[in-house]
């Protein structure tokens, strides 16, 4: 049951470029809505490398992929989490994306995936109310100021990557639970996404059947369509 990580470090030159074609109208609409280019161009590369990835799984050519929403476990609408428009999916996945970093998960069953920017620590006082008390606590009890931030980087990421494994991203209310350890029936673990990076994966499966993803690096967003890949190990 082990999941799949695919991070790819974004440089400016990589996307700049980069060809829409295997995109979906609903998708070109959307990156067409962006105001601003880095925007743009940082969706475009996201949903063009997650394409990538699953062609390359299912052997499927990247374009021919049709995505649907399975309904929300919060209210029933079709907004929940993504997946593959078929009767049986043969794979779950989930696409996070930030500035300079796209993380793309699968796995054989629901996943969650979350890449964040590191917090300063100006914007700790203002996250703390939306922590869980028991994540609230392990930030205030960090060293110094710059340790809390990372603490809450760290929780935040495995908080996403939970939400959106389980469906309801923010719409179910972030104090609930708690990311300092794991909620039940699932395995959250932490990824390395650079210094300036906090990584996240959370896995519907218990630790004992949920080992630590394979991680795998790109170049570009189209680099796994065309070479074989080595997974790095975390």
């Amino acid at each position: 049951m082990q999941a799949e990580a695919w991070l790819l470090e974004l440089a400016e030159s990589s996307v700049d470029d980069l060809d829409t074609a295997t995109l979906d109208a609903h998708e070109r609409e959307r990156a067409d809505s962006f105001l601003r280019a880095e925007d743009r161009r940082l969706y475009v590369a996201a949903h063009v490398a997650l394409r990538a990835v699953l062609g390359r799984l299912l052997g499927e050519r990247p374009g021919e992929l049709v995505f649907a929403r399975e309904p929300c476990p919060c209210c029933g609408a079709p907004h929940g989490r993504p997946v593959l428009a078929v009767p049986e999916p043969p794979v779950h996945f989930s696409l996070s994306h930030t500035r300079g970093r796209v993380l793309v998960a699968t796995a054989p069953v629901p996943v969650g995936a979350d890449v964040e920017c590191a917090q300063v620590p100006a914007a700790v006082r203002d996250l703390l109310p939306a922590l869980h008390p028991r994540e609230r606590a392990e930030v205030e009890a960090a060293a110094d100021a710059e340790r809390g931030a990372a603490v809450l980087s760290r929780i935040w990421a495995r908080k996403e990557a939970y939400l959106k494994g389980i469906g309801t991203g923010l719409g179910r209310a972030t104090t609930l639970d708690d990311l300092t350890g794991e909620p039940a029936g699932w395995t959250v673990h932490d990824l390395p996404c650079g210094p300036r990076h906090h990584g996240a994966l959370a896995v519907h499966a218990p630790r004992s059947d949920a080992p630590a993803p394979r991680l795998h690096r790109l170049a570009s967003p189209t680099e796994i369509q065309d070479n074989p890949l080595t997974p790095t190990g975390i």
